[in-house]
């Protein structure tokens, strides 16, 4: 019987691996604590001291006295620094003080609104006053919803149900309206792109109610690292904020790994696959009974991980030992995961982003990663979720063979000597502000002159009463329509409706496993598409496109599926240019036209092409910004073919850099290349927003374009390979030369 290696034996194993390129240690650090204030209530005094706390980290101390005097904070320290006591303490004392006082909690996704009420409860229970705290969301029964309206001191939910199921109902909110105190906002990161957008629009419309019953509440926000959390604090909820990051919380030392496999093609210079490396390193882990938690960055990566994973340890440790996490997956299997977590009886867990926000789920010491994250803050993010109150703890992240990972993976002063990224939001998106004004004149009639943001909204009124949504009288705008606006608005998009699952493998059981969003649909759960859950292969038998539902039966394949998409865009209209001498750079608006075209069927083992199948679904048009470049003037000695070849090489390296200089996810933002676009017949590059209207990430680009075609340049001048691979521009170049013509093309635009 093999001897099992603790923790720091399996450091030092690490340390002797030659693919390991990059080793950072993280130093512990002390606490810095202070006295618990005077002004705390003796009974949470007592409650906190049962729980080993009996004084505050410094910024749990700051944020307190703070809000006391009246102030809107935002809170910014590392993962598991005791953020939630900044809003809990505060909240609990005002509620000690005046059992009328109520307070909101908006956590952005379920799991940790029920995280935190476990912990919430506890407290309370030891204090011994009769406070009531509750979660509002899709699984809370009829029964306790009418007690949570009436005497509720604490509300949990999410910015969703806030949006759909409370503030249309705001007449039956009235004891919380008319006395809320504190308004939660945790893990502010979130709410950027699309869905920050969104949230800002029905903060406005919750202020708008707060301020008819005569409340005005305090905000409190919390937030992992991001460059701007102040800005992003001020522009969800338009309050001044005030800064707390003085973090006073213990740090373990934390060992930073970046691994790069081995090259298994010396010319092209590839490297062996990321998932067989992850897997390797992960069972290494585990069966040393390590707890660990490998992030995957997609739903199809994190199955197909799982199911390599369960297979190697199921005789050692039982294949229920390793679970998967995602989004897609119904929250009573979410909760029995972390509970398994906690308590130790799952060891191991292979998890989107989804497991990257504060759901408690213990004391893991391993944090591998499946390629980088996509942005410094998120990196930070999943490797907080390792030794969170441990001694020790490693985190590795394993390089994949695309451009980004090879960046960061090669200048690692370019991760740990940079701040993270600034979150973006643009509530003003038209087609968001007009969709939330219709919710806000259903909830309250608007009068004339009123404000609802920054923006000038009486020409967006009128156009509701010419499109009869709304009716005037006087000065003041009614709801006139017979629909309910909310229940057509989703925050996750800017474009509606959700892709059902449905399992048919069992006649008598047929049951809804999870959800995809429509653009996602297109190319993973096209008929015949293997679409894994669970760690379950499922084949789509049937996608009902008009119905918006994927019937699907368990099977046992070889393989995965991956489609294609073809693209075409079309210019509507240019707001600002920047002419240079060959090339031109522009910013508009674009329509572009998104069509699913067939799938590969791809080996599992050697990821090799074993077929492929025509998809027959319907084009999609998304109305959209962009930013594109023109060539005016080519090398004449270029061949088309080659140019457009180039450009697509081009195009692949922007579409990896972009994503770390706009802070967004790699999903938000598409690149594509023409030979010769519609409206110009000129070599072109499009960088657009995946979004209907456009977030203002193609409008970042286009400020930024410079220092993003710098980025690109040092990418493919610092890559190994002797003329384009995978790592930057590609391989399927003709001719020689490709990586020295890309380089003077880069450097023309």
């Amino acid at each position: 019987m093999l001897r099992k290696k603790n923790l720091s034996q399996l450091i030092e194993g690490l340390r002797t691996n030659e693919n390991v390129i990059n080793w950072h240690e993280v130093e512990p650090i002390e606490a810095t604590t202070r006295p618990m204030p005077e002004s705390v209530d003796d009974r949470i005094k007592a409650a906190l001291a049962k729980r080993g706390i009996e004084q505050l980290y410094s910024h749990q101390c700051t944020a307190y006295e703070t809000i006391r005097k009246g102030e809107n904070v935002v809170a910014v320290t590392p993962t598991a620094s005791g953020k939630t006591l900044c809003y809990n303490l505060p909240v609990l004392q005002a509620i000690a003080e005046d059992d009328a006082s109520r307070a909101l909690y908006l956590f952005p996704t379920k799991a940790l609104a029920q995280d935190q009420k476990s912990e919430l409860n506890e407290i309370i229970a030891e204090m011994g006053i009769d406070i009531k705290s509750f979660t509002y969301d899709g699984d809370t029964s009829p029964a306790i919803r009418q007690i949570v309206k009436n005497v509720g001191h604490i509300v949990i939910t999410n910015p969703d149900m806030l949006h759909s199921a409370i503030l249309p109902h705001h007449t039956k909110w009235v004891s919380l309206f008319s006395n809320l105190k504190y308004i939660v906002i945790d893990e502010l990161h979130t709410y950027r792109g699309v869905f920050g957008s969104h949230v800002a629009n029905v903060i406005r419309r919750l202020q708008r109610i707060c301020k008819f019953y005569g409340s005005d509440p305090l905000f409190i926000c919390t937030s992992a690292t991001i460059a701007n959390p102040k800005e992003l604090a001020e522009q969800l909820t338009g309050k001044p904020m005030r800064l707390i990051d003085d973090n006073g919380a213990p740090r373990g030392r934390k060992h930073f790994v970046f691994y790069n496999p081995p090259i298994v093609n010396k010319p092209l210079n590839l490297r062996k696959s990321a998932t067989v490396e992850v897997n390797q390193l992960a069972k290494e882990f585990l069966s040393n009974k390590v707890q660990t938690i490998v992030f995957a960055r997609s739903r199809v990566r994190v199955e197909l991980i799982l199911s390599h994973l369960q297979e190697i340890v199921k005789n050692e440790l039982g294949a229920k030992s390793i679970r998967g996490y995602r989004g897609g997956y119904l929250p009573n299997q979410r909760r029995e995961i972390e509970r398994g977590l906690r308590n130790g009886e799952i060891l191991g867990v292979v998890s989107t982003n989804a497991l990257e926000l504060g759901v408690d789920i213990g004391q893991l010491q391993v944090c591998i990663m499946s390629g980088y994250p996509g942005s410094v803050a998120s990196t930070w993010q999943q490797a907080g979720r390792a030794g969170r109150r441990h001694g020790e703890a490693v985190v590795v992240m394993v390089a994949s063979n695309t451009p980004i990972d090879q960046y960061v993976v090669q200048n690692p002063e370019y991760f740990f000597e940079r701040s993270p990224e600034s979150a973006r939001i643009n509530p003003e998106n038209l087609l968001i502000l007009v969709d939330h004004m219709r919710c806000a004149a259903y909830e309250l009639p608007f009068k004339k002159g009123e404000e609802f943001g920054p923006a000038e909204i009486t020409d967006i009124l009128e156009y509701l009463v010419e499109e009869r949504v709304l009716t005037q009288a006087g000065g003041t705008f009614y709801w006139a329509n017979q629909s309910f606006p909310a229940h057509e608005v989703s925050l996750r998009s800017a474009a509606q409706e959700n892709v059902v699952i449905i399992d048919q493998s069992d006649v008598a059981n047929v049951r809804i496993i999870g959800e995809m969003d429509r653009f996602s649909a297109m190319t993973l759960l096209h008929d015949e598409a293997i679409y894994l859950h669970e760690g379950v292969q499922f084949q789509v038998e049937k996608l009902d496109w008009e119905h918006k539902k994927a019937y699907v039966r368990e099977v046992d394949v070889e393989y995965y599926t991956d489609a294609n998409l073809a693209v075409k865009l079309k210019v509507l209209s240019i707001d600002r240019t920047k002419s240079r001498e060959t090339t031109s750079i522009n910013y508009g608006d674009a329509a572009v036209n998104i069509m699913a075209t067939m799938f590969k069927k791809i080996r599992l083992t050697s990821f090799e092409n074993i077929g492929y199948g025509p998809i027959k679904l319907p084009e999609e048009e998304l109305h959209t910004s962009a930013t594109w470049v023109e060539i005016k003037e080519a090398d004449s000695s270029i061949e088309t073919k080659t140019l457009e070849q180039l450009l697509m090489g081009i195009a692949n390296v922007i579409r990896h850099i972009v994503p770390i200089h706009v802070m967004c996810d790699r999903n938000d933002i598409h690149v594509v290349s023409q030979i010769r676009a519609e409206h110009s017949q000129l070599p072109t590059i499009f960088i657009y927003d995946h979004y209907p209207g456009g977030i203002g990430l193609a409008e970042d680009v286009y400020k930024r374009f410079d220092e993003i075609k710098a980025a690109a340049i040092n990418l493919v001048r610092r890559c190994p390979c002797e003329d384009g691979c995978p790592s930057c521009i590609g391989t399927e170049i003709e001719g020689m030369n490709a990586k020295k013509k890309s380089l003077l093309l880069m450097e023309g635009l």
